[in-house]
């Protein structure tokens, strides 16, 4: 049955449109239409449902990232990507914990709709240029000539990555135990020198509308936003987003704000804080993930 294929490669075409589009609900719109175009094929007509279904998906992502892309210029304050619950098995692939990120997605905003896909498709998935030059409707020759433009362009603004570890949540917990001392040198030494505080709140509640950068900065910024956010009700969470270190703080049992964090050489680079309510209401279950990389892609 058609549903089958899609069930099981699901995961798979998950990740990709979330790669492409930095949204979950915009991933979850992008597989709702790609199955009910799935649906209408005639059973039996399709040799290889997954390089079917990557296509679907590859060329639905594209249409919805052109029409999202003029939303997000106008929104209100910095826009983060939507923040996925992740795994264990997402840590144990450095290529997939990266991909999904918020540095990198933050990154892959700042391509064309057709460099994001290709760069997503080749260098996150390892599809070939042949095999991608089906997906986006470009010639081989093309898509060689957008993917070392997109790769040049991504190498030069890619932070160091480490996917979340026992190492890193340890330093979350020191950053915590800080912020709830309002110990503002601890802060300091737990952060890299340049280390860079971005704030979500979609205009709807209030956050930073700019980048704080420097650790001083940062530390007087954290300690301001625990004085005014952190009540002796609130709970605080461990928890992995996006292949990341986080820190869930829920009032009342409801998740009212979460932060990543960014962490290279056992010093915080990057705190990445969602409190846009739209990105923070939907289901909390772990996200499965999967780059398909041990079933090669027949064309």
């Amino acid at each position: 049955m058609p549903e089958d294929a899609f069930t099981e490669h699901r995961a798979l075409l998950f990740t990709i449109a979330y790669e492409m589009l930095g949204s979950a609900a915009d991933a979850e719109d992008v597989l709702q239409e790609s199955y009910l175009r799935w649906s209408a094929v005639e059973p039996g007509t399709v040799e290889h449902p997954r390089a079917y279904l990557v296509r679907v998906v590859t060329r639905q992502s594209l249409n919805h990232l052109r029409t999202v892309r003029a939303r997000r210029e106008e929104y209100v304050g910095t826009w983060l990507p939507e923040p996925i619950r992740t795994g264990p098995s997402v840590s144990e692939d450095a290529v997939l914990a990266e991909s999904v990120s918020m540095a990198l997605l933050l990154v892959l905003e700042t391509l064309n709709p057709t460099e994001r896909a290709v760069f997503v498709l080749h260098d996150v998935f390892g599809y070939s240029h042949a095999e991608i030059a089906a997906s986006v409707g470009k010639t081989e020759v093309t898509v060689r000539q957008i993917a070392h433009r997109a790769r040049r362009h991504v190498h030069a603004r890619r932070r160091r990555f480490e996917p979340g570890s026992a190492a890193t949540r340890e330093i979350v917990e020191r950053f915590l135990r800080a912020t709830s001392a309002g110990e503002i040198q601890g802060l300091m030494d737990l952060m890299a020198p340049d280390v860079v505080q971005i704030s979500d709140g979609g205009g709807k509640v209030s956050a930073a509308r700019r980048p704080v950068t420097g650790h001083l900065d940062v530390a007087r910024f954290v300690l301001g936003v625990a004085r005014t956010s952190i009540t002796e009700a609130t709970r605080v969470e461990h928890a992995t987003y996006n292949g990341m270190p986080a820190a869930r703080f829920l009032n009342d049992g409801a998740l009212d704000w979460l932060v990543a964090f960014e962490i290279h050489e056992g010093r915080i680079t990057g705190l990445y804080a969602m409190r846009n309510p739209d990105k923070l209401h939907r289901d909390d279950a772990v996200r499965p993930l999967d780059r398909g990389a041990q079933r090669p892609w027949k064309p």
